[in-house]
């Protein structure tokens, strides 16, 4: 299934920029009067006919509209610091978008590596993967702040998670699926931190727990942090199956 996404959609007529509309009419060889379905980036999938064939720009005229999509039940935001290979990064965006997440959050932590984060890419692979997996909404990619600020401003109303490797015996650990099936309705919005190779700090997990993040582990293998990420995706995925 061939899937486009529209910068300008107004419920009538969605517009698709240089780049999309050569893929679908340069490379895919679409024209005038066929349909094609095209996203919107915010969770709505429009059946199309297409009205102009102009490879630098074509507009197509809304037959139908699906709202929500290819969406899921829940809310998931994954803060996760960006690692020192940047590949990494990239495939746990990808990864994640594919199973299923709305928001991911670059974060800078006392132990990071990498200090400096850019997005563009990243939003990039984000759209290509929202396609690929038959999703309308593409996942929100903020810019990068440190994960003291983050933790500041995490969303008071949602399940806060965060996972690290060390033991505290004041606060030991449990599953992320225990704390999931014993906080189900809460649930229906998570967020999971997730931090660097070097772990987070003793002074950012006493903030996140004083913020009222729940310490979590996700099994007992040792993750990397992109694997760690996209296993904290999963586990929303089938616990909301």
């Amino acid at each position: 299934m061939e899937i486009f996404y529209s910068y300008d959609c107004d419920g009538r007529v969605c517009r698709l920029d240089g780049e999309e509309a050569a893929h679908c009419i340069k490379v895919l060889r679409h024209r005038c009067g066929e349909s094609i379905n095209v996203i919107d980036g915010n969770g709505t999938m429009f059946r199309c006919t297409l009205i102009s064939d102009s490879p630098k720009g074509c507009e197509a005229q809304v037959e139908e509209s699906f709202a929500g999509w290819g969406s899921h039940d829940y809310v998931l935001e994954l803060a996760v610091c960006p690692t020192k290979n940047n590949d990494r990064y990239e495939w746990f965006v990808e990864k994640a978008t594919e199973v299923g997440v709305d928001a991911i959050a670059p974060v800078i932590g006392d132990h990071s590596e990498r200090k400096v984060y850019k997005t563009e890419r990243a939003k990039k692979i984000a759209l290509s993967a929202t396609k690929q997996s038959l999703k309308a909404k593409i996942p929100q990619i903020s810019e990068p702040v440190s994960v003291k600020d983050y933790i500041a401003s995490a969303p008071e109303d949602a399940l806060k998670m965060i996972a690290y490797c060390f033991e505290d015996e004041q606060h030991p650990r449990r599953s992320i699926r225990q704390v999931l099936e014993q906080n189900a309705e809460k649930a229906r919005h998570s967020v999971v931190l997730i931090g660097p190779e070097g772990d987070f700090s003793q002074e950012e997990a006493r903030l996140a727990l004083e913020a009222g993040f729940i310490p979590v582990h996700l099994g007992n293998s040792r993750l990397r942090t992109e694997t760690a990420a996209v296993t904290a995706a999963e586990a929303l995925y089938f616990h909301n199956l």
